[in-house]
């Protein structure tokens, strides 16, 4: 059901929606965890003079309790497993719903804009994937998104990204002007691991009995998985430091599967499949290093949660992972095997003040992306659009 509220009181300044209908939650990832994290930095860091709410399908109060105590949520009673539904509502419900609570600006989390917008719009493209990995999308999917990228990378009054690698995506390839590019840095999720359990016993259920390197990401191809299986092979790697991968299955899945059993490597790769947010904090506290070969990400928040663990990090040299790591960790070519199994025996044959050195650079640079950064940098936004965005930003 819709729950109705009064039009904010003329004490507030901007009032701002935030659309969420594309979001089916637990389905869009990466995306959905950044902008719920953002909008609940928001909700402890939030200015006097901005009111928001947040529109979305009925799931969402459900799916993210947290975000419907922090905010007032007009949901649309609607599933939305079927796209078109949702492409339908954000062209007709959602725009009677603006005019109705006279949102000064509307804050589109999808990366697209409806054809119809009748205030101030933001919109957050997270990335460019479907022109550069187009086989990885669905036809219909990818013909749309290609279309509606550029269409709202240009008509948007501000737009945001999470990375000045992916700014620069923006305006090289879907031709947004530079002067409405805003940066909304993501902040790491909040450390689930419970201090009363021993992080051994996390090992012990998943049957990791030495050292190890972890990788949590779901097999998509550009995560570059492989690359990781054909290092553990080389003799540069250490025998007694296993691998970790973490993550849901996707296109890659039956390929990392078959080079794992080509390479005898079936006892040294243990393939958990997703795990739970405790867990994985557990497993990060005690690795070696996390490992991160992706070849291409718009952030790679991953590499903070890790950095906030005191664990070490080697990361490919590509996409936005340069600038996420910023000398608090090791970058790799990510198509060099080698490369990736020297960097871990180098890991490996540190002794403890070295390894204290990387711990505490990489608490630092973690602790530079807090929820009050995050929520001053969405608030400046949405400021920029309400009133017209003059001068570059990246």
């Amino acid at each position: 059901m819709t729950r109705l509220r009064k039009r904010p009181s003329s004490s507030v300044s901007l009032s701002v929606g935030v659309n969420l209908l594309w979001m089916v939650p637990g389905v869009v990832g990466g995306s959905e965890d950044y902008l719920v994290r953002s909008l609940l930095a928001l909700g402890a860091h939030k200015p006097p003079d901005v009111d928001v709410t947040v529109l979305g399908l009925d799931t969402l109060a459900s799916a993210h309790p947290a975000l419907a105590e922090s905010f007032p949520l007009v949901t649309l009673p609607l599933r939305g497993r079927l796209k078109p539904a949702r492409v339908l509502a954000e062209t007709s419900w959602l725009p009677v719903q603006v005019l109705r609570r006279r949102f000064d600006v509307v804050h589109h989390g999808g990366g697209v804009l409806p054809l119809w917008a009748p205030a101030r719009t933001v919109v957050t493209i997270h990335d460019i994937q479907p022109f550069i990995f187009p086989d990885t999308f669905r036809t219909v999917k990818r013909l749309w998104l290609q279309r509606m990228l550029p269409r709202a990378a240009r008509k948007a009054d501000v737009v945001v990204t999470t990375s000045r690698f992916v700014a620069e995506t923006v305006i090289d390839r879907l031709g947004a002007p530079p002067e409405r590019l805003r940066q909304v840095p993501p902040c790491p999720a909040p450390r689930l691991a419970d201090p009363e359990v021993d992080p051994n016993q996390v090992l012990a259920r998943l049957g990791l009995s030495q050292r190890y390197v972890v990788y949590p990401a779901i097999t998509y191809p550009h995560k570059n998985h492989r690359v990781l299986v054909e290092a553990l092979a080389r003799p540069e790697w250490p025998a007694d430091v296993d691998l970790v991968l973490t993550g849901g299955a996707a296109q890659a899945e039956e390929d990392l599967g078959r080079r794992v059993a080509e390479l005898g490597l079936a006892g040294r790769v243990h393939r958990t499949g997703r795990v739970a947010r405790g867990d994985l904090d557990a497993l990060l506290q005690e690795a070696l290093a996390l490992v991160f070969p992706s070849t291409y990400e718009g952030f790679g928040v991953s590499v903070l949660e890790a950095f906030g663990e005191g664990t070490p990090v080697v990361a490919a040299r590509a996409g936005a992972l340069p600038e996420v790591v910023e000398g608090a960790g090791t970058l790799v070519e990510p198509s060099d095997p080698a490369a990736w199994a020297a960097a871990v025996r180098q890991l490996a044959e540190e002794g403890p003040e070295a390894r204290t050195d990387r711990s505490v650079a990489g608490r630092a640079r973690a602790a530079s992306f807090t929820p009050a950064r995050t929520a001053e940098a969405l608030v400046a936004a949405w400021r920029a659009a309400a009133a017209g965005a003059e001068e570059p930003c990246l």
